[in-house]
């Protein structure tokens, strides 16, 4: 268990944190198309959670079915061309 100590530093390094990303703003500072690409990203992956959908999504679980199908220069792809070429197979 934590001392009493190491609780409080836990807790002001929380707020430094807080603040610093209060400060920093980092996500309103970025340009238009990040930020909207970023939200339509956030609201696949919620969609996704909502439906419960059992499919592989994530690109390590798609590069691991690329390998058990032995398709070459999975290596080199990235997830959206993953999911093209197993799904066509």
């Amino acid at each position: 268990m934590a001392s009493e100590r190491q609780r409080s530093a836990a807790r002001r390094n929380i707020k430094k944190a807080a603040s610093g990303a209060r400060r920093k703003r980092s996500i309103a500072n970025m340009p238009a198309k990040t930020r909207t690409a970023l939200g339509k990203q956030a609201a696949a992956v919620a969609k996704r959670k909502r439906t419960g959908s059992s499919t592989p999504k994530t690109k390590s679980e798609l590069y691991e079915m690329a390998r058990r199908r032995n398709i070459p220069g999975r290596s080199k792809m990235g997830r959206a061309q993953l999911a093209r070429i197993l799904g066509q197979k």
